[in-house]
C-alpha cells in the first residue's frame, strides 16, 4: 500500500496535489511519501516479531539525508556498500553498532573508517579481503568484527543484473568452500568473527529461492558449530520484490519461510530491505514536452530522461506510468515514453497504452523510490532532478536540484600552450 491517490482525478502525494508541488518546484522531481515509508518499514519489522532480529535498510536503494534520518529514528539499522554510505549514516546520527558492511571491494581506507566507527561488523567476500582487513585492525590496535559472506549457488529467478547468488558471482565466498575460510579467519590474530551472510539477489517474487538459502546456511551454521566455530549473527539478505506487474509475496510470507528452517539456532537474524521498503513510497514526475508522430511511431517527449531514472534501460523495468489529471483524458493511444538524452535507449517506457497527453502535462512514473534517484547521473550535463519529501500536508525539498556550478564543480580549465 502507498499514499499516491487521486482525489477528485487529482494525483496528490498523501494530502498534497501532484501539480501543486510541480509548480512550487518546476519538474522533474523525485516525490517520496513519509507516511508510506513508515508504514512500510512498521510491516516488514513486524513479520519477525517474536525473532530476536535488525532490520537494516540497504540505503544503496535511496539515500537521501531526511529518509535515512527517519528509518534511524524508527530504529533501523542500515546494511551499507561504500565509505560514502557509512558517512551518511553518520551523519544523520545513526547507530554505528546496527550498521553492516558490505561489497566485494572495500579499500583499506573504508575498513579503517567502519572500524573508527566501531560498526557491527563487515561481510567478508573473499580471502584477500580477509586478510587487508586483519591487516588494517593489527595497524590499528583493533579486533575486527567480520561476517562471511557465502555464495548459495542458486538461481533466484530474477533479471541477471540483479540476481547475486549464484555460482558465477563476483559476490560471496563458494559454498564448497565456507569452512576452508572460516579456519583461515579463525588464524588471523586481528579478527572476531560473529556472522555468517548471505544475500540472492533482488526484485525476488518467489519464496522458494529464500527458503533454499536459510536452508543452506542453517546447514553450514551447524557444520561451523561442531568445528568450535560459535556465531552471533545470521545475515539473509534482502531481496523480496515489489509489484511493478508482479505479485510478490507479502512481507509476512516472506519473513516465515525465511525463519521456518534457522528460528531455532539462537543467532541474531538480520535483514536488508531495501527496495521493498521504499520502491512503492517514491515517484518520478515529470511534464510532456512535445507529441511527436512519425509514418510508424508516436512518441511522447518529456523532460525526464535514463540519466534521472536508469531502470527502464539497465534492467528492462516496467514502471506505470499515470496521468497527474486525469479530468479529461486523451484518446488511448500506444506510444514510447522518451526523454532529451542522445541515446536509443533514452526511454522510460515502450510500446506503452496510455491517455494521449498534451505538452504542458504532468505524468508521474509510479514505483521510482528505489534505484531512481541513487542511480541517477548527469549525463548530457543534465542537472539531476530535485527530492521531495511529503508528510501529511507538509512538502520538504530535501535535495535541491542542480544548478549548472554543481555540474562543473570540481572542473579546472587548464590552459594549454600552442603548438
Amino acid at each position: 500500500m502507498n499514499y499516491f491517490e487521486y482525489r477528485h482525478d487529482q494525483l496528490c502525494a498523501e494530502d498534497i496535489p501532484i501539480a501543486e508541488l510541480a509548480r512550487r518546484f518546476g519538474t522533474p522531481f523525485y516525490v517520496y511519501s513519509a507516511r508510506t515509508l513508515r508504514r512500510h518499514f512498521r510491516v516488514f519489522d513486524e513479520a519477525f516479531a517474536g525473532t530476536d532480529h535488525l532490520i537494516c535498510f540497504a540505503m544503496k536503494a535511496l539515500s537521501n539525508l531526511s529518509i535515512l534520518k527517519l528509518f534511524a529514528s524508527m530504529g533501523a539499522g542500515f546494511d551499507i556498500v561504500s565509505g560514502g554510505e557509512l558517512m551518511r549514516c553518520l551523519r544523520v546520527g545513526a547507530d554505528p553498532g546496527k550498521i553492516v558492511f558490505s561489497g566485494v571491494g572495500k579499500t583499506d581506507e573504508e575498513i579503517a573508517a567502519a572500524l573508527t566507527a566501531r560498526i557491527l561488523m563487515i561481510n567478508v567476500e573473499s580471502g584477500p579481503e580477509l586478510h587487508h582487513i586483519n591487516q588494517v585492525a593489527g595497524r590499528m590496535q583493533f579486533r575486527a568484527p567480520v561476517s562471511l559472506r557465502v555464495n548459495p549457488d542458486l538461481d533466484p529467478g530474477t533479471h541477471p543484473h540483479i540476481s547475486t547468488g549464484h555460482r558465477d558471482s563476483k559476490f560471496g565466498v563458494p559454498l564448497a568452500q565456507v569452512h576452508e575460510y572460516y579456519a583461515e579467519a579463525r588464524g588471523l590474530p586481528n579478527l572476531e568473527l560473529v556472522g555468517l551472510s548471505t544475500h540472492i539477489g533482488s526484485q525476488i517474487t518467489d519464496t522458494a529461492p529464500f527458503n533454499e538459502a536459510a536452508e543452506k546456511v542453517k546447514a553450514i551454521v551447524s557444520g561451523l558449530r561442531s568445528a568450535g566455530v560459535a556465531l552471533k549473527y545470521l545475515d539473509l539478505g534482502g531481496g523480496l520484490g515489489i509489484p511493478y506487474q508482479e505479485e510478490p509475496p507479502a512481507p509476512a510470507e516472506y519473513a516465515r519461510v525465511l525463519l521456518k528452517p534457522i528460528r531455532d539456532l539462537g543467532l541474531r537474524i538480520i535483514t536488508e530491505p531495501g527496495r521493498v521498503i521504499v520502491g512503492n513510497a517514491g515517484i518520478f514526475v515529470t511534464r510532456v514536452l512535445y507529441v511527436k508522430e512519425t509514418d510508424v511511431k508516436r512518441f511522447i517527449v518529456i523532460d525526464g530522461a535514463m540519466n534521472d531514472l536508469i531502470r527502464p534501460v539497465l534492467y528492462e523495468a516496467y514502471h506505470e506510468i499515470r496521468p497527474v489529471d486525469r479530468r479529461n483524458p486523451g484518446k488511448p493511444v500506444v506510444a514510447d515514453v522518451v526523454g532529451p538524452v542522445c541515446e536509443s535507449g533514452d526511454f522510460l517506457a515502450r510500446e506503452r497504452e496510455l491517455a494521449e497527453p498534451k505538452t504542458g502535462d504532468l505524468l508521474a512514473v509510479m514505483s521510482a523510490g528505489a534505484y531512481g534517484f541513487v542511480m541517477a547521473s548527469n549525463y548530457n550535463s543534465r542537472p539531476r532532478a530535485a527530492e521531495i519529501l511529503v508528510d501529511d500536508t507538509d512538502a520538504h525539498l530535501i535535495r535541491e536540484r542542480d544548478t549548472f556550478e554543481d555540474l562543473i564543480r570540481g572542473e579546472k580549465i587548464v590552459e594549454l600552450r600552442s603548438r
